[in-house]
């Protein structure tokens, strides 16, 4: 299974990783659109990102959700609804929404942050 690992202690809070994200598939730069969040918290930062554990993909009464071979989980644009269950159901607060769009999204372990993360905060892993 292919993941975005995250290590809230070594993050900054500079948000570069919303930035690149939201740039790369909405070509914006906003944490609003970005399948990756910083938060603050007293002492640090929480970094909030799907983990691939799948609860959306049982939750969607659409059939829209599914697990790549890779294991990365994916949202089907064509067969979204739009309902927004997934996102209330998932346990980690990872599946977002913008008004501005009709389906919700998030992380596709897709790699664009890890690099530009000047803590080293993130990290691309495959477990099986």
């Amino acid at each position: 299974m292919k993941s975005l690992k995250t290590y809230p202690e070594k993050c900054v809070g500079c948000r570069v990783c919303e930035e690149i994200c939201s740039g790369m598939f909405f070509k914006e730069k906003t944490s609003e659109k970005s399948s990756i969040r910083i938060v603050e918290k007293e002492g640090g930062y929480n970094i909030f990102v799907c983990n691939q554990c799948g609860e959306c993909v049982k939750a969607c009464p659409a059939a829209a959700i599914s697990q790549s071979s890779q294991g990365v989980i994916v949202i089907n644009k064509k067969e979204c609804v739009g309902c927004l269950i997934c996102v209330a159901e998932c346990p980690h607060e990872a599946l977002f929404y913008h008004h501005a769009e009709q389906i919700p999204f998030k992380c596709i372990a897709c790699s664009g942050c890890v690099g530009k993360c000047p803590a080293g905060a993130l990290e691309i892993v495959k477990e099986n």
